[in-house]
Protein backbone atom coordinates (compact mmCIF):
# COMPACT_ATOMS: atom_id res chain seq x y z
CA UNK A 1 0.00 0.00 0.00
CA UNK A 2 1.47 3.09 -0.89
CA UNK A 3 1.57 5.67 1.93
CA UNK A 4 -0.43 9.10 1.39
CA UNK A 5 1.65 12.03 0.86
CA UNK A 6 1.01 14.61 3.84
CA UNK A 7 -0.14 18.18 2.20
CA UNK A 8 2.03 20.76 2.71
CA UNK A 9 0.80 24.56 2.97
CA UNK A 10 2.72 27.48 2.10
CA UNK A 11 1.84 30.80 3.01
CA UNK A 12 -1.30 32.37 1.04
CA UNK A 13 0.12 34.13 -1.73
CA UNK A 14 -0.55 38.22 -2.08
CA UNK A 15 -3.48 37.19 -4.71
CA UNK A 16 -4.66 34.53 -2.86
CA UNK A 17 -5.30 36.56 0.61
CA UNK A 18 -6.73 39.37 -1.89
CA UNK A 19 -9.49 36.85 -3.08
CA UNK A 20 -10.58 35.45 0.02
CA UNK A 21 -10.37 38.84 1.95
CA UNK A 22 -12.57 39.80 -1.11
CA UNK A 23 -15.15 36.91 -0.66
CA UNK A 24 -15.22 37.49 3.13
CA UNK A 25 -16.46 41.79 2.53
CA UNK A 26 -18.65 40.87 0.19
CA UNK A 27 -20.78 38.05 2.06
CA UNK A 28 -20.50 39.34 5.84
CA UNK A 29 -19.17 42.79 5.43
CA UNK A 30 -15.95 42.11 7.59
CA UNK A 31 -12.60 44.53 6.33
CA UNK A 32 -9.48 41.90 6.88
CA UNK A 33 -6.68 44.12 6.36
CA UNK A 34 -3.16 43.78 4.99
CA UNK A 35 -1.19 42.81 8.16
CA UNK A 36 -3.78 39.38 8.18
CA UNK A 37 -1.84 37.38 6.38
CA UNK A 38 -0.61 34.85 8.54
CA UNK A 39 -3.64 34.82 10.54
CA UNK A 40 -6.02 33.79 7.45
CA UNK A 41 -3.36 31.91 6.32
CA UNK A 42 -3.08 29.56 9.47
CA UNK A 43 -6.89 29.38 9.87
CA UNK A 44 -7.40 28.17 6.19
CA UNK A 45 -4.47 25.65 5.84
CA UNK A 46 -6.59 23.79 8.14
CA UNK A 47 -9.83 23.57 6.76
CA UNK A 48 -8.06 22.60 3.28
CA UNK A 49 -6.25 19.89 4.89
CA UNK A 50 -9.67 18.37 6.49
CA UNK A 51 -10.69 18.33 2.92
CA UNK A 52 -8.23 17.00 1.79
CA UNK A 53 -7.71 19.41 -0.62
CA UNK A 54 -4.18 19.90 -2.72
CA UNK A 55 -3.31 23.39 -1.54
CA UNK A 56 -5.25 26.98 -1.80
CA UNK A 57 -6.01 27.65 -4.89
CA UNK A 58 -8.10 24.54 -5.17
CA UNK A 59 -10.11 25.73 -1.80
CA UNK A 60 -10.80 28.82 -2.63
CA UNK A 61 -12.19 27.73 -6.38
CA UNK A 62 -14.30 25.27 -3.83
CA UNK A 63 -15.25 28.41 -1.92
CA UNK A 64 -16.34 30.48 -4.59
CA UNK A 65 -18.97 27.92 -6.21
CA UNK A 66 -19.88 26.20 -2.82
CA UNK A 67 -21.89 28.40 -0.33
CA UNK A 68 -21.90 25.98 2.56
CA UNK A 69 -18.39 26.16 2.24
CA UNK A 70 -18.05 29.96 1.97
CA UNK A 71 -19.91 30.18 5.48
CA UNK A 72 -17.60 27.88 6.75
CA UNK A 73 -14.77 29.85 5.53
CA UNK A 74 -16.34 33.11 7.54
CA UNK A 75 -16.80 31.36 10.42
CA UNK A 76 -13.27 30.47 10.65
CA UNK A 77 -12.14 33.83 10.13
CA UNK A 78 -14.77 35.41 12.57
CA UNK A 79 -13.00 36.30 15.87
CA UNK A 80 -15.26 35.21 18.59
CA UNK A 81 -14.11 36.62 21.79
CA UNK A 82 -16.34 37.14 24.51
CA UNK A 83 -17.23 36.41 28.49
CA UNK A 84 -19.36 37.01 30.71
CA UNK A 85 -20.29 40.50 32.15
CA UNK A 86 -18.11 42.21 29.94
CA UNK A 87 -17.75 45.84 30.20
CA UNK A 88 -20.60 45.74 33.43
CA UNK A 89 -21.43 49.16 33.10
CA UNK A 90 -23.62 48.50 30.11
CA UNK A 91 -25.49 45.53 32.35
CA UNK A 92 -25.96 48.14 35.44
CA UNK A 93 -27.41 50.77 32.70
CA UNK A 94 -29.86 47.88 31.23
CA UNK A 95 -30.86 46.74 34.64
CA UNK A 96 -31.66 51.09 36.07
CA UNK A 97 -32.34 52.09 32.29
CA UNK A 98 -33.82 50.39 29.95
CA UNK A 99 -35.90 47.65 32.44
CA UNK A 100 -37.62 50.36 34.28
CA UNK A 101 -38.80 52.18 31.01
CA UNK A 102 -40.39 48.99 29.77
CA UNK A 103 -43.05 48.71 32.64
CA UNK A 104 -45.89 46.66 32.02
CA UNK A 105 -44.58 45.38 28.88
CA UNK A 106 -42.66 42.56 27.63
CA UNK A 107 -39.08 44.16 27.28
CA UNK A 108 -37.88 42.83 23.75
CA UNK A 109 -33.79 43.03 23.97
CA UNK A 110 -31.19 41.99 21.04
CA UNK A 111 -27.99 40.59 21.46
CA UNK A 112 -26.32 41.13 17.55
CA UNK A 113 -23.55 39.46 17.19
CA UNK A 114 -23.77 36.74 20.28
CA UNK A 115 -20.93 34.39 19.69
CA UNK A 116 -21.35 31.81 22.54
CA UNK A 117 -24.00 33.09 24.59
CA UNK A 118 -22.39 34.45 27.18
CA UNK A 119 -23.44 38.02 26.58
CA UNK A 120 -27.28 37.41 25.84
CA UNK A 121 -27.00 35.13 29.12
CA UNK A 122 -25.73 37.63 31.28
CA UNK A 123 -28.50 40.07 30.03
CA UNK A 124 -30.96 37.53 31.17
CA UNK A 125 -29.34 36.77 34.57
CA UNK A 126 -29.15 40.84 35.25
CA UNK A 127 -33.18 41.03 34.31
CA UNK A 128 -33.99 38.00 36.43
CA UNK A 129 -31.91 39.11 39.49
CA UNK A 130 -33.33 42.60 39.18
CA UNK A 131 -37.18 41.49 39.16
CA UNK A 132 -37.12 38.79 41.60
CA UNK A 133 -37.03 36.10 39.54
CA UNK A 134 -40.43 37.26 37.50
CA UNK A 135 -38.37 38.74 34.61
CA UNK A 136 -41.20 39.80 31.42
CA UNK A 137 -38.34 39.75 28.68
CA UNK A 138 -37.77 38.12 25.32
CA UNK A 139 -33.76 37.83 24.31
CA UNK A 140 -33.16 37.17 20.55
CA UNK A 141 -29.15 36.36 20.10
CA UNK A 142 -27.71 36.32 16.56
CA UNK A 143 -24.81 35.71 15.39
CA UNK A 144 -23.24 34.63 11.63
CA UNK A 145 -21.42 31.74 13.29
CA UNK A 146 -23.62 28.38 13.42
CA UNK A 147 -20.96 26.96 15.49
CA UNK A 148 -20.72 29.64 17.90
CA UNK A 149 -24.90 29.50 17.87
CA UNK A 150 -24.70 25.49 18.63
CA UNK A 151 -22.44 26.72 21.54
CA UNK A 152 -25.06 29.33 23.07
CA UNK A 153 -27.80 26.78 22.72
CA UNK A 154 -26.15 24.16 24.76
CA UNK A 155 -25.14 26.42 27.06
CA UNK A 156 -22.65 24.31 28.48
CA UNK A 157 -19.00 26.16 29.45
CA UNK A 158 -15.67 25.97 31.39
CA UNK A 159 -15.85 26.58 34.70
CA UNK A 160 -13.19 29.09 34.62
CA UNK A 161 -15.32 31.22 32.73
CA UNK A 162 -17.14 32.26 35.64
CA UNK A 163 -14.92 32.73 37.77
CA UNK A 164 -15.55 36.53 38.32
CA UNK A 165 -19.57 35.93 38.67
CA UNK A 166 -20.33 36.17 42.16
CA UNK A 167 -20.66 32.78 43.32
CA UNK A 168 -24.44 33.55 44.67
CA UNK A 169 -25.19 33.99 41.09
CA UNK A 170 -23.32 30.91 40.17
CA UNK A 171 -25.37 28.73 41.99
CA UNK A 172 -28.43 30.52 41.25
CA UNK A 173 -28.32 30.36 37.29
CA UNK A 174 -25.33 27.22 36.63
CA UNK A 175 -25.84 23.53 36.87
CA UNK A 176 -22.99 21.11 37.28
CA UNK A 177 -22.82 18.99 34.26
CA UNK A 178 -20.36 17.17 31.89
CA UNK A 179 -19.17 17.90 28.58
CA UNK A 180 -19.60 15.03 26.16
CA UNK A 181 -16.17 13.80 26.56
CA UNK A 182 -16.56 13.98 30.73
CA UNK A 183 -15.00 16.86 31.36
CA UNK A 184 -16.64 19.25 34.21
CA UNK A 185 -19.04 21.95 32.80
CA UNK A 186 -21.15 24.55 34.62
CA UNK A 187 -24.89 24.33 32.06
CA UNK A 188 -27.07 27.68 32.24
CA UNK A 189 -30.13 26.53 33.98
CA UNK A 190 -33.13 26.29 32.15
CA UNK A 191 -34.86 29.11 33.74
CA UNK A 192 -32.26 31.83 31.63
CA UNK A 193 -32.17 29.22 28.57
CA UNK A 194 -36.01 30.28 27.98
CA UNK A 195 -35.35 33.90 27.94
CA UNK A 196 -33.31 33.62 24.86
CA UNK A 197 -33.45 32.62 21.64
CA UNK A 198 -30.73 31.93 19.54
CA UNK A 199 -31.01 32.61 15.25
CA UNK A 200 -28.05 32.10 12.69
CA UNK A 201 -28.35 36.14 10.99
CA UNK A 202 -26.01 37.79 8.56
CA UNK A 203 -26.00 41.62 10.12
CA UNK A 204 -25.38 42.60 6.04
CA UNK A 205 -28.32 40.47 4.16
CA UNK A 206 -31.91 41.18 5.48
CA UNK A 207 -33.44 41.09 8.67
CA UNK A 208 -36.42 38.92 9.33
CA UNK A 209 -37.96 40.32 12.33
CA UNK A 210 -39.43 43.61 13.17
CA UNK A 211 -38.83 46.00 15.73
CA UNK A 212 -39.22 47.64 18.18
CA UNK A 213 -36.66 46.70 20.81
CA UNK A 214 -35.66 48.52 23.91
CA UNK A 215 -31.98 47.53 23.38
CA UNK A 216 -29.67 46.38 21.26
CA UNK A 217 -26.30 45.20 21.77
CA UNK A 218 -24.14 44.91 19.11
CA UNK A 219 -20.72 45.30 20.70
CA UNK A 220 -16.95 44.94 19.18
CA UNK A 221 -18.66 44.06 15.91
CA UNK A 222 -18.29 47.02 14.56
CA UNK A 223 -14.58 47.15 14.42
CA UNK A 224 -14.49 44.49 11.92
CA UNK A 225 -15.83 46.50 9.24
CA UNK A 226 -15.25 49.62 7.14
CA UNK A 227 -17.03 53.37 7.90
CA UNK A 228 -19.53 52.74 5.21
CA UNK A 229 -20.30 49.44 6.39
CA UNK A 230 -20.42 50.85 10.24
CA UNK A 231 -22.71 53.92 9.53
CA UNK A 232 -25.22 51.72 7.09
CA UNK A 233 -25.33 49.03 10.32
CA UNK A 234 -25.92 52.19 13.08
CA UNK A 235 -28.53 53.42 10.88
CA UNK A 236 -30.51 50.14 10.19
CA UNK A 237 -30.56 49.40 13.96
CA UNK A 238 -31.92 52.93 14.42
CA UNK A 239 -35.10 51.66 12.67
CA UNK A 240 -35.25 48.77 14.68
CA UNK A 241 -35.18 50.38 18.10
CA UNK A 242 -38.24 52.21 20.02
CA UNK A 243 -38.38 55.39 20.26
CA UNK A 244 -36.80 55.66 23.74
CA UNK A 245 -34.33 52.67 22.58
CA UNK A 246 -30.80 52.30 23.42
CA UNK A 247 -28.10 51.10 21.08
CA UNK A 248 -24.96 49.37 23.04
CA UNK A 249 -21.77 49.53 21.17
CA UNK A 250 -17.93 48.26 22.37
CA UNK A 251 -15.58 50.73 24.14
CA UNK A 252 -13.20 50.43 21.64
CA UNK A 253 -15.81 51.60 18.85
CA UNK A 254 -17.27 54.71 18.40
CA UNK A 255 -20.48 56.48 16.42
CA UNK A 256 -17.56 59.64 15.57
CA UNK A 257 -18.15 61.30 12.13
CA UNK A 258 -20.68 58.36 11.39
CA UNK A 259 -24.24 59.93 10.27
CA UNK A 260 -26.94 58.64 12.37
CA UNK A 261 -29.78 59.83 14.39
CA UNK A 262 -28.61 58.59 17.47
CA UNK A 263 -28.17 61.00 21.02
CA UNK A 264 -25.14 60.29 23.30
CA UNK A 265 -26.18 58.83 26.48
CA UNK A 266 -22.96 57.50 28.26
CA UNK A 267 -20.20 55.75 27.50
CA UNK A 268 -20.51 53.67 24.11
CA UNK A 269 -24.39 54.05 24.95
CA UNK A 270 -26.55 55.78 22.53
CA UNK A 271 -30.34 56.58 22.45
CA UNK A 272 -33.01 56.90 19.77
CA UNK A 273 -34.65 60.55 21.00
Amino acid sequence: MTATAPIVLGTLRRDEFRRACALVYDVAGIAMSDGKEGLVSSRLAKRVRELGLRGFPEYLARVERDDAELAEMVDRLTTNKTNFFRERAHFDWLRDRVLPAASGRTLRLWSAGCSSGEEPYTMAMVLHEATGGKPDASILATDISARMLAKGREGLYLPETVADIAPALVQRHFQPARSDAGAERLQVREHLRRMVRFARLNLMEEWPMRGAFDAIFCRNVMIYFDRATQERLVNRFHAMLAPGGYLFIGHSETLHALEHGYAYAAPAVFVRP
